[in-house]
């Protein structure tokens, strides 16, 4: 016989009113399926599964009809409800952080006497809040032109090509007909003149038909999607052929080859696990995998781009270019930089990775998915 816990129980473990429990069950949210002899409410462990899930994003802001449109969405199981609730999660891990970023930097000159004007103070807490992350992207974001040939030699002779999450387009192919997708009005508003046309969505919910283009692309994006084995079945659908850049985030070896997460930012371990491995990420869409090294020169500055040159770590507008700073929060930065910064001083990094000096490129972990 399937246990079941009492209401009472249940409002205990979730830190809610049992007045808030009878709510969902009157409304039809999350509704008991047994009553005790008592003659109390009793949830079964399914039920009690529904219940977090409304809970959380009850807590992240959702009124009860989103939620209520959410938890009944037949094609989201709990696994993909988990994936959702953890992307959504970070997205607002990330929006504290950039806010924590604005409210120091206001501190700072505020100590030396700078008031910030009233425009400044309100652009904090309003629309521009992601220009705390992304404002340098067109000063350290540009098209590596030896990664762009990899990438645009894998798209093939497909003549429409949907770019999804493009960000400001850096790689996005000459002479094609391309369509872009971009969920970040930040990023959209940092696309330059005559770039292709941008539609604000997402990747799993992409608002085209079967078969509408040659091929679709997505460059280091998946790895902010909240499901992103949904984003590329979805881009296999739109298209008839997927190449994807990202890198594999599960490999212990990964973290270990690249000196700045193995010896100064070990929170990016704790940042990555539970994502789908690439190898899970290419078989649900039957892709094979293509190495991509990072030339020592490389132009585009994703997180491991400076692999030989350590020293770019150190300047703040480089790292305001890369998600990762900001999700490992203020506190493991200034401990990494700090560490780095002695270590650079001292010798002892070049005395850790000798053999960098001679290589003209990495492999990191990068990957192309091309289905």
């Amino acid at each position: 016989m399937e246990e079941h816990l009492t209401v009472g129980r249940v409002a205990e473990l979730a830190a809610v009113s049992v007045r808030t429990l009878h709510h969902y069950d009157e409304i039809g949210l999350v509704q008991p399926s047994a009553r005790t002899a008592a003659g109390y409410r009793a949830y079964a462990a399914g039920e009690v599964e529904r219940l977090r899930e409304v809970l959380a994003y009850r807590r992240l802001g959702f009124g009860l009809r989103e939620i209520a449109d959410l938890v009944d969405d037949p094609n989201t199981d709990a696994v993909a409800h988990l994936h959702r609730l953890r992307g959504l999660l970070l997205e607002q891990r990330d929006r504290a952080a950039a806010t924590v970023t604005a409210i120091d930097h206001e501190l700072e000159r505020r100590a030396m006497g700078i008031r910030t004007t009233p425009e400044e103070q309100l652009k904090v807490f309003g629309a521009e809040l992601y220009e705390v992350i992304g404002s340098a992207y067109p000063a350290t974001r540009r098209t590596e032109p030896r990664i762009a040939e990899q990438v645009w030699a894998a798209l093939g002779d497909a003549r429409t090509v949907l770019n999804v999450g493009a960000g400001t387009g850096s790689y996005e192919p000459p002479g094609r007909e391309v369509t872009a997708v971009e969920p970040s009005a930040v990023m959209r508003a940092l696309r330059p003149a005559g770039a292709a046309p941008c539609v604000d969505a997402s990747g799993e919910r992409l608002p085209f038909a079967d078969q509408s283009f040659d091929a679709a692309m997505a460059f280091s994006t998946i790895h902010h999607w909240q499901d992103p084995i949904a984003g590329l079945r979805e881009m296999r659908r739109v298209a008839r052929r997927v190449v994807v850049f990202t890198h594999d985030a599960s490999d212990v070896g990964w973290r270990n080859r690249f000196w700045l997460s193995r010896d100064y930012l070990p929170e990016v371990a704790a940042m990555v696990a539970g994502r789908p491995s690439v190898d899970r990420l290419a078989a649900a869409i039957g892709a094979r995998l293509e190495p991509v090294l990072i030339p020592w020169d490389c132009a585009d500055g994703f997180f491991e781009a400076y692999w030989r040159r350590p020293e770019a770590y150190l300047e703040e507008h480089v790292r305001r270019a890369v998600s990762v700073w900001t999700r490992v929060g203020p506190e493991a930065e200034q401990r990494a930089v700090t560490n780095l910064r002695a270590d650079l001083a001292s010798g002892r990094w070049a005395d850790r990775n000798p053999e960098l000096v001679a290589l003209d490129a990495a492999e990191l972990g990068l990957r192309l998915l091309i289905a």
